[in-house]
């Protein structure tokens, strides 16, 4: 690899000995666990699948780099923490990172990833998202009998001038607005929107869609929408109730509700004013709002604390207690902006391409690196200390390990740290994942 700088830097003495630095200790990686997640991306054929539906309108005769090469690069490059294609620039002569892609020379330089990135467009963006519906479904053995998609959308900040940045007044900053899809831990849908939109836009869409693929594979499968009071909108429940699909959402408060609500609210403050502890009761009843065609079941949650009251509304078509409904199943949405601080673990944010799709293929770039650890967590860390870690743990205890890499014609030996603490853990990652 080449010298960053050969003048060496000196540290304060250590007992009289002088220390001194330079970048001179030749083919060493701080990314020794990578071969891990090379090893999860050939058992799920993620990569390669992915592909496949990528355009490549170059002249290959001019062209060093493949196009599964260069995804290669810039997803084991996000998940690994290196967030920009700048990043590349030395990376790409790191013997770790060529052998996990496949390449035994330089990589793909920040200009050729640049010009990757800037050559994708809507039908290749929209063909990705279908991808991960089609991994989702391929990791089920049997059919499941339910299924929970929670819809959520977050803030994208950005600092230049990109293709449909717009001023957020509730963020207060120039954004983005993603939508994403998951079914607990997994991803389903990351799409990319300008932030001068409802939250709910293309939600009734992507609904639609997933619902349909979903019921082709599986006929009989139960499915609830479930969301926060973003997405309440008529026309969801509308066309939820006409096709079958459950849905559990937030309901924002209004007068009207605040009146319905009063008997249990004034019964959870004198509760609270009498025991001076938290109170906390369920009730419901049937409201249709204005735009609405008819009556629904409207769930409502009376809390008084210290702080005073915490009223909250949700809106469903399910049966069953209206408690369990609320702790039990609304609450437990709460996991996806786990999944989608993930997202942002691999950079999902850095959306700083000109370009919209260039930006929403990074945003998709994100999701691939985030479907891989998934996989790792599924297919080699159950049993484990790490088999509920979010990606940044299992990045730092397992992918950021010093070694010494010696490459020949025959073959390429990796010599990982003696003190790395997690040797252990890591032997049984690597038997489950190559067995052989």
């Amino acid at each position: 690899m080449t010298n960053y700088n050969p003048k060496p830097i000196h540290f304060s003495p250590f007992r009289g000995k002088k220390i001194a630095v330079n970048f001179d200790g030749g083919d060493i990686t701080s990314d020794g666990g990578l071969l891990l997640l090379r090893e999860t991306d050939k058992k799920l054929g993620l990569t390669k699948e992915l592909s496949k539906i990528l355009p490549d309108s170059r002249h290959q005769s001019y062209c060093d780099h493949s196009i599964l090469e260069m995804l290669r690069q810039r997803i084991y490059g996000l998940a690994l923490g290196y967030e920009d294609i700048n990043d590349h620039d030395f990376l790409r002569k790191d013997i770790m990172l060529q052998t996990a892609v496949g390449y035994d020379k330089e990589l793909a330089s920040k200009s050729t990833l640049s010009r990757f990135e800037n050559s994708i467009n809507r039908e290749v963006i929209v063909a990705m998202n279908k991808l991960l519906v089609e991994i989702f479904i391929a990791s089920f053995s049997k059919p499941p009998k339910e299924l929970i998609l929670d819809f959520d959308a977050t803030d994208d900040v950005i600092h230049g001038h990109q293709e449909f940045r717009h001023y957020h007044g509730y963020y207060r900053e120039y954004c983005y607005l993603p939508l994403y899809v998951f079914c607990k831990e997994h991803l389903l849908a990351s799409f990319l929107r300008p932030s001068n939109v409802d939250a709910a836009t293309h939600a009734w869409a992507i609904l639609a869609l997933l619902v349909k693929r979903l019921r082709q594979e599986w006929p009989g499968v139960k499915i609830i929408f479930r969301a926060d009071c973003g997405f309440c909108r008529y026309r969801i429940f509308n066309w939820c109730e006409k096709n079958n699909v459950n849905y559990i959402v937030g309901l924002p408060g209004n007068n009207k509700l605040q009146i319905l609500a009063k008997d249990i609210k004034e019964q959870v403050i004198n509760n609270y004013n009498e025991m001076g502890e938290k109170q906390r009761q369920f009730s419901e009843f049937h409201y249709a709002a204005g735009t609405w065609s008819k009556e629904r079941r409207v769930i409502v949650k009376a809390e008084h604390t210290m702080l005073g009251e915490n009223t909250r509304f949700i809106v469903t078509n399910l049966d069953g207690d209206t408690q369990k409904l609320y702790d039990k199943l609304y609450c437990a949405r709460g996991n996806m902006e786990n999944c989608i601080k993930q997202q942002l673990d691999l950079f999902s944010d850095r959306t700083s391409c000109h370009r919209w799709w260039a930006n929403q293929f990074r945003l998709m770039l994100s999701g691939y690196a985030y479907v891989l650890f998934t996989a790792m967590k599924n297919l080699a860390l159950k049993g484990t200390e790490l088999a509920k870690a979010q990606c940044h743990t299992i990045r730092l205890k397992i992918l950021k390990i010093g070694a010494v890499v010696i490459r020949n014609t025959r073959k390429v030996k990796l010599l990982l740290s003696s003190s790395y603490p997690y040797q252990d853990l890591f032997q049984q990652i690597a038997n489950k994942l190559c067995p052989g």
